[in-house]
Order: structure tokens, then C-alpha cells, then sequence
């Protein structure tokens, strides 16, 4: 974990992206950032551990998804950029494929601008997952993405910060819905099976979040794959870190928070 990487700026909330990123051992965060890790550590040192293992997942499914021949990405929520981001990988397995990350926070319009400087196959922007009219139609997902050919829908680790007020799953199949046939859907999210004192600590932090987190049980994150003509590859809903593909890890570490994710193909 890096020490006082950046400078500080005035007071602040705690960032989801910001301490994401320093579980993840990145440099783009905050005092404010660290403390929160550092209390959420005390009681789980695992969840650096799951950090990562969430961030592999993300990597080993776009590799996936890129070897199915998909050449258009949406990566809706990104974060902040690290290594080894989307169109890294994407473009390993497919050196044509064209990616646009989306996100809502503009304190992380700069890292993202300096990671793509020079890369005319990938965008970013700035807009509301919330309103997928808005995102579909933006004019750089438009020059970015062929509306014609399949694409993959990047959803992992987002959700959580969607509230139920909001809506979550009905967002989530109107992405879907617009999705041509043939196109994948990666997904993660933060359940709420995990161990109870560490449980309620997490709901306890979640004041000092600037988004807060809705945690989900696991039927409640089954359904945002409840959409009809999409069909979850397998192994299915998992463990993150059990996730490979075409099967789930038998023998795999597990962390006293639980974050499932999967794989979804819409029919062609």
C-alpha cells in the first residue's frame, strides 16, 4: 500500500473508486480513502484479497469474452483506472476491439484521459449508469461501439452503489435489451452473505461513503440475469474467485465478504 501518494486535498467523503483503488495497492486516493480501508481491514485483512480477486475476475472474463470474437466493449461503472484495465486486455485478444468506460465521477476523468491518451479504439465518459438512453446515445459510444455487431456489457462491482429507489434491475435490462444478439454481459456484486459482525461494520461505514452500498442477497443478485434470451455461461454465478471458464474452481480460498459474479450471452 502506497503512503501519502497524492497530494491532499480540502476534506472530503470517502470515495467507493478511490478506496477500491487502494485495496487494489494503487496510489490514486485519499487519508480519508485509507483510514476507511485500514478500519475495514482490522476486521478483514482478507478484503484486499478479494479486491484483487474481484479485479481478476474482471481480467479473466474480458479475455473470455474476447476470445468468443467480441470486438465492442461498454465498461459502465469503471472506476478508477489500474492495470491491466479493459481495453488492455481486450485489445491482447482482439487488436480491433474498441472500448468506452463510463463513469460519473469526474475526479476520475483525468487518470482515464492520460491511460487512453494515443488510443483512438477507446473513450471515456462521463455520464450516469443510471440512464442508459443517455449513455447508448452518447456520441463517443456511438463513434466507439457497432450497434450491428455483438458487444459485452461491463457491469462488475457497480451495482452495489445502485440503490433499490433507483431501480437497479430495470437499468440493467434496458442495457440489456438494447444489446444485439450475441452480445455477453460480465457482472459482479457485493452480497450480503458474508460474516454478520463483519457484515454489520460495513453497513455501519457506509455513512462515511459518498455512495453508500446496497448489499444484496444472493437470489436478489441472480435476477439481474433474469432477463429472457440471455443465458448465464458457465459456471454460472459464483464466487469470483472460483470463477474459469466452463467450470468453477472446486478447492478456492474463501474471505469473510462474498462478491458473486458471472458470465451472460444474449441468443444470437
Amino acid at each position: 500500500m502506497a503512503d501519502d501518494p497524492v497530494s491532499e486535498p480540502a476534506p472530503m467523503s470517502v470515495s467507493p473508486a478511490r478506496l477500491y483503488d487502494y485495496l487494489l495497492g494503487g496510489t490514486n486516493n485519499y487519508t480519508v480513502d485509507r483510514r476507511a480501508a485500514e478500519e475495514a481491514l482490522r476486521h478483514n485483512p482478507s478484503l484486499a484479497t478479494l479486491a484483487r480477486a474481484n479485479r481478476a475476475f474482471l481480467i479473466e472474463t474480458v479475455r473470455f469474452v474476447a476470445q468468443q470474437g467480441i470486438r465492442y466493449y461498454l465498461d459502465v461503472g469503471s472506476g478508477l483506472p489500474t492495470e491491466l484495465n479493459v481495453h488492455e486486455v481486450a485489445q491482447s485478444e482482439q487488436p480491433s476491439a474498441r472500448i468506452v468506460y463510463v463513469d460519473n465521477d469526474p475526479e476520475t476523468l483525468a487518470h482515464a484521459q492520460a491511460l487512453i491518451e494515443g488510443d483512438e479504439q477507446t473513450g471515456y465518459i462521463l455520464a450516469d449508469m443510471r440512464d442508459p438512453h443517455g449513455v447508448l446515445t452518447h456520441p463517443e459510444v456511438v463513434r466507439h461501439l457497432d450497434h450491428a455487431q455483438p458487444w459485452a456489457l461491463v457491469l462488475c462491482a457497480v451495482l452495489h452503489f445502485v440503490a433499490d429507489a433507483d431501480d437497479p434491475y430495470g437499468v440493467v435490462y434496458r442495457y440489456m435489451s438494447e444489446a444485439p444478439p450475441g452480445s455477453y454481459m460480465v457482472f459482479s456484486h457485493v452480497s450480503t452473505d458474508i460474516d454478520p459482525d463483519l457484515f454489520e461494520i460495513m453497513k455501519a461505514s457506509n455513512s462515511s461513503l459518498r455512495v453508500p452500498y446496497s448489499y444484496r442477497t444472493v437470489e436478489e443478485i441472480a435476477r439481474f440475469f433474469a432477463q429472457p434470451g440471455w443465458e448465464l455461461v458457465e459456471p454460472g454465478l459464483v464466487d469470483v474467485q472460483r470463477w474459469r471458464p466452463g467450470t468453477a474452481l472446486e478447492n478456492y480460498p474463501r474471505y469473510g465478504a462474498r462478491v458473486l459474479g458471472g458470465v451472460a450471452r444474449k441468443a444470437a
